[in-house]
């Protein structure tokens, strides 16, 4: 019988590996789109924040090169109107030819200044969310007082601050300040995916390190499509494997009806053997009777001369109907099986009776126990083989019905014995009676209600003319046991 649980493990391995690799690539998908975000969105706020302190840079330039000019008495200096065009800077300071930062802070930033001959960074305090630029310039040098937060230009922000993963921090001589918060809950763990981004800002005066984070979460990968796309494989191969059930079953229901046709003609033939043979010894004896009536009527006076030829027409009759019987009968005669007679595996006839008879056996429960530990190849007709070990697994079958499911055994075994292939179909039903044994094989003899007697016989016809024989007896454990033996096929080469 044909493993059906291997064909359904291999659609189920089928289904998972395309569901899993189509999963996996929609999460690389979603992986990747977002990587490629984060990478746009942190790229664009290094571009805007180096734009402002490149503008911190201009600034001061600006001033320095401007230098004071003579202060009206009680005028507001022209550098202390910048923190009102310019909201992130909180203060501008200056000092003077001859004067003095009030902290020593600015002094060194100065001096650095003059150094590197740009604008140089006061005691830095990240924390505080400022800090102090100053630029060395003769007579007077300036400081900008600059708050962080303010200098963010919020609305070109590629984020939204409030609700994006991404956290976004300005960092320098390990001090850091936080523009955006970001997830801190998935920053904090360490399943799934993280994406970092690190820049230094694009003024050499202010080199704050752009530091971008993000932690992508199991929470992330689009379950809703993996799903989908999980579903969508599993009714495809549903779809798949009903096609392929219903290709088999038809199949099947192909070759059964070629195996029925086939048991219909031959069936059809044997009867009309019988008809025959029954027929045509009646007629046999009508013709003797009727020779005999003849010669007497013939002793008798001689004016029965009509009598005598009605008898001689009677008698031409007899035989008219005798050849017309015997003209039937080799008419519907079955061809000489020897004629188409091939090599065949029995064990394989029998895989394909089994293939065949898979629904009845489901239907009963049985679980048949095919036992060919060697090839054994016979001399047969495929078509009458086929039909004799579909008729013995058909007629076992039938006879375990009035057990109880869990005790129906049908065991096949196939060997050699005395020179032949063998093959015995043994069943656990209740065996042959022993009156009937001796007519098993009769036509026209049936225990079946409803049987026309003639399967059994029509097996041991077919198989006789093959050369072979097909006999049966009670098991002694019980059941039935019939065994069909054919010749072995002929070796060549």
């Amino acid at each position: 019988m044909r493993n059906t649980g291997s064909g359904t493990r291999w659609w189920w391995m089928v289904g998972a590996a395309v569901s899993l690799a189509g999963a996996v690539l929609l999460a690389r998908q979603a992986i990747d789109e977002q990587r490629a975000l984060f990478e746009t969105d942190a790229r664009i706020v290094h571009r805007l924040l180096s734009q402002q302190v490149v503008q911190h840079d201009a600034i001061l330039d600006t001033l320095a090169l401007l230098q004071p000019g003579p202060e009206t008495p009680g005028a507001t200096p022209p550098e202390q109107r910048l923190p009102a065009l310019y909201p992130h800077i909180l203060a501008v300071q200056r000092r003077d030819r001859d004067a003095a930062w009030p902290d020593a802070a600015l002094a060194a930033a100065e001096a650095a200044s003059r150094a590197q001959q740009r604008a140089a960074l006061a005691a830095l305090d990240l924390a505080s969310g400022r800090y102090r630029l100053v630029l060395a310039a003769d007579p007077t040098a300036y400081a900008l007082t600059i708050d962080l937060r303010g200098m963010v230009p919020w609305a070109e922000w590629p984020m939204q601050p409030a609700s994006s993963p991404v956290r976004v921090a300005l960092e320098h001589e390990g001090q850091a300040f936080e523009l955006q918060a970001g997830d801190a809950a998935a920053l904090a763990g360490t399943g799934g995916w993280r994406f970092e981004f690190h820049k230094h800002l694009a003024a050499g005066s202010q080199p704050f390190d752009v530091v971008a984070t993000r932690q992508m979460g199991w929470d992330a990968l689009p379950w809703g499509r993996m799903l989908a796309w999980t579903l969508a494989v599993a009714l495809v191969l549903a779809a798949l494997a009903q096609w392929q059930r219903q290709r088999i079953a038809r199949r099947r229901a192909e070759e059964l009806l070629r195996l029925g046709q086939v048991a219909r003609l031959n069936t059809m033939g044997e009867l009309a053997a019988g008809m025959a043979h029954e027929l045509n010894q009646p007629l046999t004896a009508v013709l003797a009777n009727t020779q005999a009536a003849q010669r007497l009527l013939a002793d008798e006076p001689p004016e029965l001369d009509t009598a005598r030829t009605a008898m001689q027409q009677a008698a031409a009759q007899a035989r008219r109907a005798a050849e017309v019987v015997g003209r039937l009968r080799r008419t519907v005669e079955r061809p000489d099986t020897r004629s188409g007679v091939l090599a065949v595996e029995l064990a394989e006839a029998v895989r394909r009776a089994l293939y065949l008879l898979e629904p009845e056996c489901q239907r009963r429960g049985v679980v048949p126990q095919l036992q060919a530990a060697d090839a054994v190849s016979v001399a047969a007709d495929p078509v009458a083989l086929d039909q004799i070990v579909h008729n013995l697994l058909m007629n076992a079958l039938q006879a375990m019905e009035g057990a109880v499911p869990t005790a129906r055994r049908l065991t096949l075994t196939v060997s050699r014995a005395d020179g032949q292939g063998e093959l015995r179909v043994a069943d656990s039903g209740p065996g042959i009676p022993a009156e009937v044994l001796p007519r098993l094989f009769e036509p026209f003899f049936s225990t079946r209600e409803g049987g026309l007697g003639l399967g059994l016989s029509l097996c041991e016809t077919l198989a006789s003319g093959m050369g072979g024989s097909l006999s049966a007896a009670n098991r002694p454990e019980g059941g039935a046991e019939f065994s069909l033996r054919l010749p072995l096929a002929e070796k060549h080469g």
